[in-house]
């Protein structure tokens, strides 16, 4: 070849590659891109972009629109492929007690109150340990990572030690030390219940995945003096307050017996609700109390699985909706009041439990009861700024789920198909903070199979404690 066909052949080449080197240059670099899937961002103006990307750095969303407009800009260190699937905001179960995943189905089909007093209190005083609560919160982890579950709030004993296991597996958590005015398992009396709490939230502040919490039980397991410390607690550290709130007929009956009113204004008559508190069910809720919850700005998390298991009653969320209230949905359990972790479970139930109980199709749609889960989850955990939607400035929590199912086609609307028709077997890959927690449906930060061995062990050894065979 001679030296004129020779420079020819460079400057030619050059002329190619420049180009190519200058754009790539000029991309913005990002760490993470989730390319070419539905994207269904849950923003304020509940924005699908049928052929979207959502483009992570480090443990936030830099960006979200369509994939070819951002795969222009952005240069990921890597990529995943979403197409064929939906991508959506982390699923947020509101309440539920993860370590108790080690009793699951141990006494079911009784009352409320006989499963707590006969069963589940005696249960525990002779089980729960902190090793106890560390592999139930592994099991649980497990369960939920694979149901596309984000970020849930919980309410435990050993509180530290779920909030430990909740972020070695990737997951983001509010997690709130449970005050009862009865020897708990961790903690013998309401001082060493304070001073166990207070080094437990000043441990967690500011990390970027563990929200601790003060988690006082109830009106009927706390005294007046058991609610006010731990609130007074909660707020001196800004820390959230995780409460069951107006649960039981009995619950209702006894506050209006005791207080002269209903368990709600007792609670705000002594200086409980405020816009720090994540009430949980709120089933026996009138107009005047809804209002309350709405003026205190009190989340409350709504629990159909657990509600209709244990008969306790409907919760009046269209109304609460209505009203103002944020309401998110939690799974409750996961023993003897429900007992799985499928948030999707709850999706499809809450829209069906108002739909027959009020007599009226209309009564909560498909589209309310997946903000339910997603948004409006993180509006009543007061976390909204942070999770909830697909937007810039928000932490990268996002779901991969398959439409490659028999059950997932045809699809015609979007939200139907995420209320009534997917279900969490077909959530493919989670990701938590710009990490990748499991990826086509394979776990990446839990050892599934020392779990399930080690649950099985203790199944053994409570069913021996309790007399069981």
């Amino acid at each position: 070849m001679t030296f004129r066909k020779s420079a020819f052949v460079v400057f030619a080449f050059l002329s190619l590659l420049i180009p190519f080197l200058v754009s790539q240059t000029a991309k913005q670099k990002a760490d993470l891109m989730v390319a070419g899937g539905t994207v269904v961002t849950m923003d304020g103006a509940r924005v699908i972009y049928e052929d979207g990307a959502v483009v992570v750095t480090g443990d936030t969303i830099t960006a979200v629109g369509p994939r070819a407009e951002l795969e222009a800009k952005y240069a990921a260190a890597q990529t995943i492929d979403a197409r064929g699937t939906l991508v959506l905001p982390g699923f947020i179960n509101g309440h539920t007690h993860v370590p108790m995943t080690l009793f699951r189905g141990l006494h079911d089909d009784v009352t409320l109150n006989d499963w707590l007093y006969k069963y589940i209190f005696p249960a525990e005083a002779k089980n729960v340990n902190e090793e106890f609560v560390r592999w139930g919160t592994r099991l649980a982890a497990a369960e939920q990572i694979r149901a596309g579950v984000t970020t849930f709030a919980d309410m435990y004993y050993f509180e530290d030690a779920v909030a430990e296991e909740t972020k070695a597996a990737g997951m983001r958590g509010v997690v709130g030390e449970t005050f009862i005015d009865f020897p708990a398992p961790d903690n013998k009396s309401e001082a060493e219940m304070l001073a166990y709490t207070e080094r437990f939230l000043k441990k967690w502040q500011g990390d970027p995945l563990i929200h601790a919490a003060v988690a006082p039980h109830s009106i009927y397991t706390c005294s007046q003096k058991t609610l006010q410390d731990s609130a007074a607690l909660a707020r001196k550290y800004h820390a959230p307050i995780l409460i069951h709130v107006a649960e039981m007929k009995k619950e209702w009956d006894d506050s209006e017996k005791q207080n002269g009113m209903s368990p709600v204004q007792y609670l705000d008559k002594i200086g409980a609700l405020g816009p720090d508190v994540v009430a949980a069910h709120c089933i026996f809720v009138d107009d005047a109390d809804q209002k309350i919850l709405a003026q205190r700005q009190v989340g409350c998390v709504h629990n159909p699985s657990s509600n209709m298991m244990i008969a306790s009653g409907v919760a009046p969320v269209p109304e609460l909706r209505a009203a103002g209230v944020a309401v998110g949905l939690g799974t409750d359990g996961p023993a003897g009041s429900n007992n799985d972790l499928d948030l999707m479970e709850e999706i499809d139930l809450a829209a069906k439990l108002a739909k027959i109980s009020r007599k009226d199709p209309l009564a909560l749609n498909a589209k309310a009861v997946v903000e339910m889960a997603t948004i409006d989850g993180a509006k009543a955990l007061h976390m909204e700024k942070e999770i909830g939607s697909l937007e810039a400035g928000k932490k990268a929590d996002l779901i991969l789920i398959s439409l490659d199912e028999p059950n997932a086609v045809p699809m015609f609307d979007i939200y139907a198909q995420l209320a009534y028709a997917l279900k969490a077997s077909d959530v493919q890959t989670v990701i938590i903070g710009g990490h990748i927690v499991m990826r086509d449906h394979k776990l990446l930060t839990v050892d599934e199979e020392q779990v399930l061995a080690k649950a099985r062990e203790y199944q053994k050894s409570v069913a021996t404690s309790l007399g069981m065979r």
